[in-house]
């Protein structure tokens, strides 16, 4: 049976007109912020794909078994083996490992308070929802305040842990003649499970190795591993192990750095493997795409949302009679909506009409297509007069 709780709560119409009317605060301040953030994305997406076409045009090849001064601050492409001098090690927990790097993670077993909504409306506008609380054991990276729960009796957290995850590099790695700077080192290949051992739990610190034990290839700080008690603290590492890498950037003497564009990004790639400088410049100019049209879907989204907040007080009104208040809200979602589209592409419109011209005009046509559109649906919407 699940551990839950249910709340039955109401909303008089009154209550509800005076929280919409707040909301439409929320619409006037979202609204013009998101219109930044869109003309920034646009700004960051074209300084980023002039900054890599920059790169490209300029990057040198180079071998990596010697260092050759007439490359120093140039843009280079290197590929080779990566190595670590010595072992890399985690001084808190003993633990030393032929890497470049472990990634150190600490959990705390705790309860978790998650929950669900539904609201119904009722005849007079007023609301009903009903929340319900469910409450479950999970492992999770920082410890939980359950004097916050809905129902704190019988789910209470206990335990004094502090996380401290830590990303440990090696303190020294070469890529043949060359050395890899800390900063590239921690953003290096993908880690890998490294499970420990009884000569790990052997070597732990006095203070740590009471009451330690080895579950799952991690330590458990607990009473019994195969029944976790609130409190319980799991340590588990990954590693990456040396290989073949690639990396794009400026060559520091004999070392790396991220190289300034004069477009203004600055270019510092590390690929697992053998990659080519294309293929890297191909995959960083796919990123940059992904990003600009994830902030432009959010951007959409947060501008929608903001005209609904504006539009909210006319279907709480009509909410007098819900099956109405239903359909107005579905009529000013849709003209949000619209009214969103039609601004977001109004804003990336005139932001490229200053790079791409004959884009951005394309773009501001189907923006003003968008807004005549939106006027019709808004006039249709009208209730007919005699």
């Amino acid at each position: 049976m699940a551990d839950s709780y249910t709340e039955v709560t109401s909303q008089n119409w009154f209550s509800r007109i005076g929280a919409s009317i707040k909301g439409i605060l929320f619409g006037i301040i979202i609204i013009p912020l998101t219109i930044i953030a869109l003309w920034w994305n646009e700004d960051r997406a074209v300084t980023t794909a002039n900054s890599l076409k920059e790169g490209a045009a300029s990057v040198v090849d180079i071998a990596p078994d010697k260092v050759d001064p007439a490359n120093d601050k140039k843009l280079v492409h290197v590929t080779g083996d990566v190595k670590a001098t010595g072992m890399v090690e985690d001084t808190h927990y003993g633990i030393s490992v032929p890497a470049l790097r472990i990634v150190r993670t600490e959990e705390i077993y705790q309860w978790v308070e998650n929950q669900k909504s539904e609201t119904k409306q009722k005849v007079g506008g007023g609301e009903e929802t009903t929340t319900t609380y469910t409450y479950e054991k999970k492992w999770v990276d920082a410890p939980v305040d359950s004097s916050e729960f809905k129902k704190p009796d019988d789910h209470a957290n206990k335990g004094d842990f502090i996380p401290t995850n830590e990303n440990i590099s090696a303190q020294e790695v070469t890529l043949g003649a060359f050395k890899v700077p800390e900063g590239f080192v921690k953003r290096m290949g993908n880690p890998v499970k490294n499970a420990v051992t009884d000569a790990d739990l052997a070597r732990l610190p006095a203070d740590l190795k009471a009451g330690t034990k080895i579950k799952d290839g991690a330590f458990y700080i607990g009473a019994n591993p195969k029944e976790p008690m609130i409190g319980d603290v799991r340590v588990s590492f990954e590693i990456v192990k040396p290989g073949v890498f690639s990396i794009l950037a400026a060559q520091i003497d004999e070392t790396f750095e991220p190289y300034q564009t004069k477009a203004g990004d600055a270019i510092g790639f590390i690929e697992d493997g053998a990659v080519s400088a294309e293929t890297m410049f191909k995959n960083a100019a796919t990123a940059n795409s992904m990003i600009t049209w994830l902030v432009r879907f959010l951007g959409f989204l947060f501008m929608a949302f903001g005209f609904m907040a504006i539009m909210k007080p006319l279907s709480v009104l009509g909410s007098v009679v819900p099956f109405i208040g239903n359909i107005i809200g579905m009529g000013t979602g849709l003209i949000s909506f619209a009214l969103a589209f039609a601004i977001s592409f109004l804003v990336i419109a005139i932001a490229w009409i200053f790079v791409r011209p004959l884009l951005g005009i394309a773009m501001l046509v189907l923006a003003i297509g968008a807004f005549i559109y939106t006027r019709k649906l808004a006039a249709a919407s009208k209730p007919a007069t005699a």
